[in-house]
């Protein structure tokens, strides 16, 4: 790799690594391609994306980036999955991925811009995704109003229920005919 190309991917790196403020560091020694391939496939369906850049290189993109708090990790084969918004899911997926490929060795994370350490990843891949919040929280705002329509029908459909009795009971034969008085 020439001068050029190591700066162009620099830059590159260095742009994407400015607007994601979630990243987590592995090591992946030991994983086969199609593996590799597969976990491409699974970081990208979480709008992520996943790169695997030579650690001086990923140092100088890093500098002036939230991701410049992990520098002491970039030793050995390390890989990068970033985003910008979900660290839940990227989380999620990776986790879910090592307990299939034990040689995915999580390094740390940046969450929010803040380090983490990768034995907190599990943790956060545990957490409910921002959907699973809203949907929770859409359904707690529903209740109490679910609630209150109910309470508010119950009386009306009683009435109905005893206007229905009278009704069967006038509907029976005998059933106007008042008793004799002696």
């Amino acid at each position: 790799m020439n001068r050029a190309e190591k700066a162009t991917q620099i830059e590159e790196l260095g742009q994407g690594l400015a607007k994601s403020v979630n990243a987590i560091l592995f090591a992946f020694a030991g994983l086969k391609v199609p593996a590799v391939t597969e976990l491409r496939r699974q970081v990208r369906s979480t709008k992520s994306r996943y790169v695997v850049v030579k650690n001086t290189l990923a140092l100088r993109a890093a500098r002036g980036t939230p991701l410049e708090a992990l520098s002491s990790h970039f030793v050995g084969a390390t890989a990068v999955a970033f985003n910008e918004d979900n660290p839940v899911a990227l989380a999620k997926v990776l986790t879910a991925f090592a307990k299939a490929n034990p040689n995915l060795v999580f390094k740390a994370a940046l969450v929010e811009g803040r380090p983490v350490a990768a034995a907190e990843i599990k943790a956060i891949a545990d957490l409910p995704t921002r959907e699973e919040l809203v949907a929770s929280l859409l359904f707690l705002m529903q209740s109490p109003l679910r609630r209150l329509v109910t309470v508010l029908n119950g009386p009306v459909r009683n009435l109905a229920g005893v206007v229905k009795q009278i009704a069967e009971q006038k509907a029976k034969p005998g059933a106007g005919e008042t008793p004799p008085s002696e």
